[in-house]
């Protein structure tokens, strides 16, 4: 049966303890940059406008949006959405997730092939987020061989899209740390303060991913013992 069982522990607890250490790093790393003041002086908001208008994505609309790092750039609307605590605040943490979101609007400018796959496949992964885990466990509860594999097929679509999503993210922060640099907005010692909140926002997709795949491993291990 898909219940908690001896395979969980081994593969994914060690998971989850990496999820929950990657969250509370992320959120450690941000509240502690939050409270370094850029020298500069600029916002999120002013920054992320910045830098757009630097690399020519002035239609783009910087917006402000509710939440805590809800941050993201939406390709469809061609619209950068920054939290409160990002759109407002000068602070290292600010500009340097402001900055990443930046990045995601110049990888869709540049037609960046990894976030081109990301978007092609989002619609079918939304498509079976809902539906892989009651095929699977109906497959298995009725004995039908082929909803357990649709499951998993559903299943590995949404593994595939959070493998895809790391180069995306990685490449982002690139982006971003380059821009803040090359364009003076953050000292070398400031580029480094904003470097550990990205390295800990990358750790929270790295885990996802790991999360995902291990839980692909679980669902093929009780498929062959069905």
């Amino acid at each position: 049966m898909f219940m908690f069982g001896p395979i969980d522990l081994i593969i994914l607890v060690p998971a989850l303890l990496l999820s929950l250490y990657a969250q509370t790093k992320v959120r450690g790393a941000f509240k502690e940059m939050s409270r370094v003041r850029s020298s500069a002086g600029l916002t999120g908001a002013e920054v992320a406008s910045s830098l757009l208008r630097r690399n020519g994505l002035s239609s783009v609309q910087v917006e402000s949006i509710a939440g805590e790092l809800s941050d993201h750039y939406d390709p469809v609307k061609k619209a950068l959405r920054l939290s409160s605590s990002v759109y407002q605040s000068d602070s290292l943490a600010a500009l340097g997730v402001a900055a990443h979101e930046t990045g995601h609007a110049l990888q869709h400018r540049d037609a960046y092939a990894p976030l081109k796959l990301r978007q092609a496949i989002f619609p079918m992964v939304r498509f079976g987020s809902g539906l892989w885990m009651p095929l699977f466990i109906g497959g298995l509860i009725f004995s039908l061989p082929m909803l357990i594999d649709i499951g998993i097929v559903l299943f590995a679509g949404a593994v595939a899209f959070h493998i895809v999503t790391l180069p995306v993210e990685f490449d982002a922060s690139k982006r971003a740390l380059a821009q803040l640099s090359s364009g003076g907005y953050l000292s070398t010692r400031e580029i480094a303060g904003a470097k550990k909140v990205l390295d800990a926002a990358a750790l929270t997709y790295v885990a996802a991913a790991a999360m995902a795949a291990l839980q692909l491993l679980r669902l093929l291990l009780l498929r062959g013992n069905d």
